[in-house]
């Protein structure tokens, strides 16, 4: 296993779990107590976490995993709802995408359609993420239009007034939203609120608005809230979603697509 790829995983644990010990993640990763050891200590140089005596915690109160080593986390799930949510834009519309991992696998899903290699453009697309700003902008046939705003690093999106100005003068024909929790009585939240206002301003410019969001993310409750659970028109998920979480969002008039 790859450097990268064990500090994804030990990332992710420690998300789950709060603490772990160096001899239980040695034994999970199948690396060496030392290995894991030094993992641990250059993490926490990065702050990414807070060592201590055999083990290590998570770092502050709230937290959220950086963007980058969030990629490796039901990566099948996602590709598969990006796929979907794909197949539902239309060549020519005006698409606004928020920041986070599904949405740039949407990202990715749209730039490999056969019918979306040409045209004039085949697709604009609106973002204020940098990440997925920097994938498309390959693309010829496609116009790219990135929001103004200051970058967060932990997801790579512009938020702020700068960001505002630019929504508040465009319109799209479908917003896709990637969330960090989605509740039919509470609706789609994000844990940072800059990020929240600037995804509830792309829905209430969107003529149509498509949650992208794994399972894990449904029945979930976070610190700042985008929107309603009815302004959205359409949920795509994956199989793991339970029926009775299914129905609540088909209650409240969503339509849910499991994929």
């Amino acid at each position: 296993m790859s450097r990268d790829a064990r500090w994804k995983t030990l990332l992710e644990l420690l998300v789950e779990r709060g603490r772990l010990d160096v001899e239980e993640a040695a034994a999970e990763l199948e690396v060496s107590a030392a290995t894991i050891r030094r993992d641990f200590d250059q993490l926490a140089e990065q702050q990414m976490l807070v060592r201590t005596r055999g083990g290590a915690v998570v770092h502050g109160v709230s937290y959220e995993l950086p963007l980058r080593y969030k990629t490796a986390r039901r990566a099948s799930e996602k590709q598969r709802i990006a796929r979907a949510v794909a197949d539902l834009v239309a060549p020519g519309e005006a698409v606004g995408l928020t920041g986070g991992t599904t949405t740039t696998e949407v990202a990715r899903a749209l730039a490999v359609r056969p019918d979306l290699a040409s045209g004039s453009p085949a697709l604009t697309v609106v973002t204020n993420a940098l990440n997925i700003a920097n994938e498309l902008a390959v693309r010829p046939q496609f116009k790219i239009v990135v929001t103004g705003g200051v970058a967060r690093t932990s997801s790579y999106e512009l938020v702020g007034p700068l960001a505002d100005g630019v929504l508040g003068q465009i319109t799209v024909d479908v917003a896709v939203l990637g969330v960090v929790a989605f509740d039919a009585t509470h609706g789609a939240a994000a844990h940072d609120e800059a990020e929240a206002a600037i995804n509830r301003l792309l829905c209430e410019r969107a003529e149509r608005v498509i949650v992208a969001a794994d399972s894990s993310k449904l029945g979930q409750r976070a610190f700042a809230r985008i929107c309603a659970a009815d302004a959205v028109g359409t949920l795509v998920t994956d199989a793991g979603a339970d029926e009775a979480t299914v129905r609540r969002f088909q209650d409240v008039g969503l339509e849910v697509l499991v994929v």
